[in-house]
Formats: C-alpha cells, structure tokens, sequence
C-alpha cells in the first residue's frame, strides 16, 4: 500500500493486481500496464512503493515473484503511473538463485533519507540461505533506483558475497520502516513456531537465523539450543507464542502525540495491532490494540494525514482508519 499525494491509495493483490482506492472507497479496476504475475504460493505482487520525486517522475516500484533460473524468486520492477495504467514496466533486480518453494518471498520496499531502495527478501523456505552472502534470500537489500548494488554497501567487492545485502541472517521479514525523525530503519519477521522478532536493521549485521532463534519447529521440535551467540544481533523484541507479524509503521505525528515514536505491528495469527514504546533503540513497554478485531491486519501505515491506516487480509478486504477519540 502506498500512499498518492492527491489522497487516494495504491493497493497491491496477491494475484498481481494493482488497484487505486480513492477517498470515498471506490475501488478502481485494474491497472493495465503491468506482465502477468502469479499467485504462486506465498508469492504474487506483494508491495509497492513511490520513488521519493513522484510528483515529478510519476514513478513506482513494486515486488513480485518472479520467474528466474531455477524458479521463483523475489524481484523488483518500476514503472511510470499515468492516470489508468502503467507505462514502460522495467524489471531492474531479481533475486539469486530461483527456488521451487513457494514460501518466505518477503517482501517489503521502503526509500529511505539516503534515497536508497530497501528490499526484504525471505529465506526462500531453505534455512541455510539466510547464513549464505552468496545468495540474496533471507536478507534486507539496498539498492540503487536502476536496482543496481551503491559501491558504499557492506559487502561490496567481498569474494563470494552478493554487493546487494545491507543485513543478513533474517527469516522471512515482512514489516520495514524508517523512523523519519532518527532515520533508524526497523523490521519485524515471521518466526517459526514462536521466534517472530523485531529488529532495528543496521548496516553489515547478522541477525542469527536460524544459527540462533527464539522458536521451534512447527512439530515442536528444536531448531537449535541457541538463542544468543557472539556476532549475531539480537531482537529488540519477541513473541512466543507467535502473533505472525506484518506491516510495520514508526508513527511520527501529531494526531496521537502521546505515541510518537511508537512502533505499530499488525497480526495476521493473533488479529490484532501491536503499540510498541521505545526509548532510543530499545522496546521498553508493548500494548495489544484491538483485541476484539477479529481480522487478519496484512499491512500498517502511517498517512501524510497523520493518522494510522490498516490494510486487512482477506478475499474482499477492507483499509481501515485510526483516528483520535
């Protein structure tokens, strides 16, 4: 989901569609313009993102599965929006290597105050790629607005390591903010069976999975007997059990001042929205918003109104806004 600066809304679908939701909720049709994108397991057309001189360029980019050798995999494309298509669809990046499995695509895009492009990619459904500089899954990614690697990226000119990674070690990260006021970049992600995590993402770390992790498999058993290790960051908060966190905001405004600065996580398993305090880069205190709901909250924003918007998860799905009392 993104935000137009005439007001209204750019919403992706799973089955790569690309809709515009006006301020009165008219939905449009589908935006022409775009290839053919699968729904392929946890995979489709799964977020979209305005280049920081829109209202010049009247550019976006967008993730998506992606066909490459070998399979699936995680890719950015862009386009020019105008009026009720899209025009000059260019794909600039695509994950190394493709993969057959259908899970942990990712994928979130952010711009951030360096005028970068932020990526997450998920660990593919294959634990060991997340520890693998030589592949890009299970990583957050910084890239130029032509998808190329900046030559100041951590890795950049190591033998064997992809020049594309910012931060590796992660599982299936599908929240990504920046802090407008601190520029710190946060992420939440998906554990296993327990284990889900948010991290303040910083240049170069490694974030442990799955070397080190707070969950279990699905079946109960143990994954490692770690949770702490030498050279591996550790979350700056988690949950067991798991809530399946997605969509992440850092809320800066003046419509709710008493949680500026919070962080909002919404909840796919748990249905909720979660408040988190934080004092520096710290969690200090968590709240649960909306513990009635009872909807799957796929993505969480904070409008240029200064309100906080919740995209929900469902066949006809619905954006729903906070607003003071």
């Amino acid at each position: 989901m993104a935000f137009l600066p005439d007001g209204r809304f750019l919403i992706t679908e799973k089955d790569g569609q690309l809709r515009i939701l006006d301020r009165e909720g008219r939905l449009s049709k589908p935006l022409r313009g775009l290839p053919r994108i699968e729904s392929y397991g946890q995979g489709g057309l799964m977020d979209v993102a305005l280049d920081p001189d829109f209202p010049r360029n009247r550019r976006i980019y967008l993730s998506l599965a992606w066909d490459a050798r070998g399979g699936k995999t995680t890719a950015v494309g862009t386009a020019r929006l105008s009026s009720d298509r899209l025009r000059g669809f260019k794909l600039i990046f695509a994950g190394r290597p493709g993969s057959g499995s259908g899970r942990h695509f990712g994928s979130r895009l952010r711009f951030g105050p360096d005028g970068k492009l932020y990526v997450t990619i998920g660990d593919r459904g294959h634990r060991p790629n997340a520890q693998d500089l030589g592949t890009h899954a299970g990583t957050v990614l910084r890239l130029n607005r032509d998808g190329t690697a900046p030559a100041d990226n951590p890795f950049a000119g190591r033998p064997g390591a992809l020049p594309e990674i910012w931060s590796y070690g992660h599982r299936n990260a599908q929240g990504l903010a920046f802090d407008s006021e601190t520029g710190r970049l946060w992420s939440q992600e998906h554990g296993p069976k327990g284990g889900d995590e948010v991290n303040l993402v910083e240049r170069g770390r490694n974030y442990g999975w799955p070397v080190i992790t707070y969950g279990r498999n699905y079946i109960g058993t143990e994954i490692t007997d770690e949770t702490a290790r030498p050279g591996m960051e550790q979350p700056k908060t988690y949950w067991v059990p798991s809530i399946a966190p997605s969509g992440l905001t850092v809320y800066r405004g003046d419509r709710f001042p008493r949680w500026d600065g919070n962080l909002f996580v919404g909840a796919l398993r748990a249905q909720l929205l979660v408040r988190l305090e934080v004092d520096g880069g710290r969690v200090v205190k968590e709240e649960r918003l909306l513990t009635d709901f009872g909807n799957r909250i796929r993505d969480v924003r904070t409008g240029p109104d200064g309100l906080i918007y919740l995209l929900l998860d469902e066949n006809d799905a619905s954006l729903w806004r906070l607003e003071p009392r």
